[in-house]
């Protein structure tokens, strides 16, 4: 069935999120690995993307590990070099799908607050034609919850939507509920990808 509807996640698709990058940077990887084994900051990432207030979760994280709590405070002080840059050809084929009249969705775990800071400076992420934000939702991946309430809200049918997300686990639940997906690895893949279903020609996936 050639897909009626494109479901991109965005970190890693869409933008680089590279949080381990960003502290080997600026702390170095000795202190950063020593961090991370000390403070759950994916977990707190989490509590983010489930609508928890962006500044409140991470500030509060770094008032509980002093030792820490400058480096805390970095994954909200700098969060947009966390993520940071766009992956252009990914955003070429989002915006050469809708050109096409292709609908085109977000799904992705991402803050309320974060969110609205990265459109700031991606403005792309406003382009949608659905956005579905983990944050608004209060589910992230990949809980399939989260993937039936795209289902209840678009009117496709799973098997005509096709999803892309760089996490295998993400992926596996789309695949139980009968999701076309693609493991996202690159944009020159995912073109390969939009092209052999029908939905670009090679020109138009440049």
């Amino acid at each position: 069935m050639q897909p009626q509807a494109v479901v991109f996640d965005i970190g890693n698709v869409l933008i680089e999120w590279q949080p381990e990058r960003f502290y080997d940077a600026t702390i170095g990887p000795d202190r950063r690995r020593a961090m991370f084994a000390a403070v759950d900051l994916h977990g707190m990432n989490d509590r983010v993307d489930m609508g928890h207030h962006f500044t409140q979760t991470i500030y509060t994280t770094a008032e509980a590990y002093p030792e820490w709590r400058d480096e805390i405070r970095m994954w909200h002080d700098h969060w947009i070099e966390l993520a940071t840059p766009a992956i252009d050809r990914s955003v070429r084929l989002l915006r050469a799908l809708r050109a096409k009249g292709v609908p085109v969705f977000s799904l992705t775990n991402f803050g309320i607050e974060s969110f609205d800071y990265a459109a700031t400076q991606y403005p792309f992420l406003l382009e949608f034609d659905r956005p579905y934000i983990s944050g608004h939702m209060g589910v992230i991946k990949p809980d399939p919850k989260i993937y039936q309430m795209v289902e209840d809200d678009c009117g496709v049918t799973p098997g005509a939507l096709l999803f892309t997300d760089d996490r295998p686990d993400n992926i596996a639940a789309a695949d139980a509920r009968g999701w076309q997906t693609h493991l996202f690895t690159g944009p020159d893949d995912w073109a390969d990808r939009l092209v052999a279903t029908g939905l670009l020609t090679e020109e138009e996936a440049q």
